[in-house]
This record gives structure tokens, C-alpha cells and sequence, in this order.
């Protein structure tokens, strides 16, 4: 596959904070990449370097430029949403749909239109006076329908209920995914996006933790739910985590076979959520 995003040493220095500490990342083209860490892992510092927002030591490249010297190139082929109070409140609806044609070449109107008739938006409707649901679905109907290769999403859904949150997601696949485009998601909401990933990488204090396909999730990593009188053969096998709820001892391993596991409990693949616990909330609260 194609790389999108390459970043070799990527490292950026706030003050007595390192955001980045010599990150080294791979995004192919057609992926969908879970980009998941606590708050002030470095998360929104990524981003902005792929955006070419910051400065910072080591490369990386976008599409083959570099986001920094070459931005406009760059932001023609890359969509961003964030906090959706970026969109200008003063603007009507069909204001905006009309701005964005004219500052994006890649913008196609009918497809925003088509996508915003099916919503109870309506056109003469002040951005101020939607709600934030309506917001989020204007700010996705703009993003889709420009022809971009890249879409970076950084907490989308954040203030949304649950209805709007399951609803921004399947639009997102149905409306834009495609197998030539890549979108780069990061989300504290990560059992809501476990479905669509097919990447997921953890970042915790500026450090890449965990680089890995999803189908490498099964493959590498099981969750033993243990009988009662195992645990100490689990333990034995070198477990990386290990929890006890409701009289039940659980523990997580990567790389020991699966069959060996289930000779001592019920085994299953953990959920993100389980894995991010495991790689990085234990050591967050040590």
C-alpha cells in the first residue's frame, strides 16, 4: 500500500513538556487509524504537525510533501474537523456551503446539499442557533463533500449524545470512506470507533506504545477470564495486566498461545478499551 503519512523522529518541546519524543509512525492509504492516549499523550500535537501547524525536530511527510513547506498543497487534500465552535456562528448555513466552495477546489456543492436535505438543517438557519448535533452534521456535510485523500477527525463527537455520535460514524463510512481515502480519528471514545478501525495505535507521554492492525489485535493478544484455582499458572505465563472484578481474576498476554490460555479460563480477544488499560492506564495510576 501506499504511505500517506510518514514520520521519522517526529519530536516537539513545550517548554518542560516533550509533546513528541522521536515518534516513528506509517499511515497507508485506504486505513482507518484509531489514534487513542490519555489527555496530554500528544495526541493534538500529532495532528497539528501533520497539518503543518507547528514546528518541530525529525520529518514528516504528507502525501510526499512536507506539511510545513508545502502547506497549501497539502491542505488540498486534507479535511480536518475538530471542536465544531470553529464553525463562525454569524454565518448562515447556505453561507457557508457557499464559502466553502469558494476557498476549496475540491468542494463539491451538490454532494453537501444532497446530504443536508436529508437532516432538519435548514439553509437559511444561523450556525449560532443550531444545536450542537446539527453543528456536527454541517460541519461533516462540508468535510464530505470535498474530494480529500486525508480526513483527520480530533474528538469529533465531544458534547454529542449518543444518538448523534452513532449517527456521525455511519455517515462517515457510508457518505466518505472509500478504500483510496485514509481517515486518522483520535478519540477518547474508543469503544464508539472500535468498530470501524482497521488501525490502532496508542500514544502515551509523546511515546508511540502500540502500532498494529486490528486483525494483529486477535492474533497477538487474549483476554483469560481465569477459573477459579489457575491463577497462579496464569500468572506464570507472564501476563502484561492483570484485574480482579466481581470475584473473577482476569489477565491480558500477548503472544502466549491461545490454546495454552484456555486450559485455564474463557479466553477472547480484549476490546480496545481492555488493551488501552492494559498498555497505558496501569502505568498512568502506578
Amino acid at each position: 500500500m501506499q504511505e500517506l503519512i510518514t514520520a521519522r523522529g517526529l519530536t516537539k518541546q513545550y517548554k518542560q513538556v516533550r509533546a513528541l519524543d522521536d515518534v516513528n509512525l506509517t499511515v497507508e492509504r485506504g486505513r482507518i487509524v484509531g489514534l487513542i492516549g490519555p489527555n496530554g499523550a500528544g495526541k493534538t500535537t500529532f495532528l497539528k504537525s501533520v497539518m503543518g501547524l507547528i514546528h518541530h525536530e525529525g520529518s514528516i511527510q504528507v502525501l510526499g510533501l512536507d506539511p510545513r513547506q508545502q502547506r497549501p498543497r497539502v491542505m488540498q487534500s486534507l479535511c480536518y474537523i475538530a471542536d465544531v465552535a470553529s464553525l463562525p456562528g454569524w454565518m448562515r448555513v447556505s453561507q457557508a456551503v457557499e464559502y466553502t466552495q469558494m476557498i476549496h477546489p475540491r468542494f463539491r456543492r451538490e454532494k453537501a446539499e444532497e446530504y443536508l436535505a436529508r437532516t432538519d438543517i435548514l439553509p437559511k438557519s444561523k450556525i449560532a442557533k443550531l444545536s450542537k448535533g446539527m453543528k456536527t452534521q454541517l460541519h461533516l456535510a462540508l468535510v464530505m463533500a470535498i474530494d480529500a485523500d486525508l480526513l483527520v477527525l480530533d474528538e469529533p463527537t465531544l458534547g454529542l449524545d449518543i444518538l448523534y455520535r452513532r449517527q456521525f460514524y455511519t455517515d462517515l463510512l457510508n457518505e466518505y470512506y472509500d478504500e483510496t481515502r485514509t481517515i486518522l480519528v483520535s478519540t477518547h471514545q474508543v469503544e464508539e470507533v472500535e468498530h470501524i478501525l482497521t488501525d490502532l495505535v496508542f500514544i502515551n507521554a509523546g511515546r508511540i506504545v502500540l502500532d498494529c492492525a486490528m486483525d494483529q489485535v486477535a492474533e497477538n493478544f487474549v483476554l483469560l477470564n481465569c477459573s477459579d484455582g489457575n491463577e497462579a499458572q496464569a500468572r506464570a505465563l507472564g501476563p502484561m495486566y492483570e484485574e480482579q472484578q466481581m470475584g473473577v481474576t482476569s489477565f491480558i498476554f500477548e503472544n502466549v498461545p491461545r490454546e495454552r490460555l484456555a486450559e485455564l479460563g474463557k479466553v477472547r480477544t480484549p476490546g480496545v478499551a481492555d488493551l488501552f488499560v492494559a498498555k497505558i492506564g496501569k502505568k498512568n495510576h502506578d
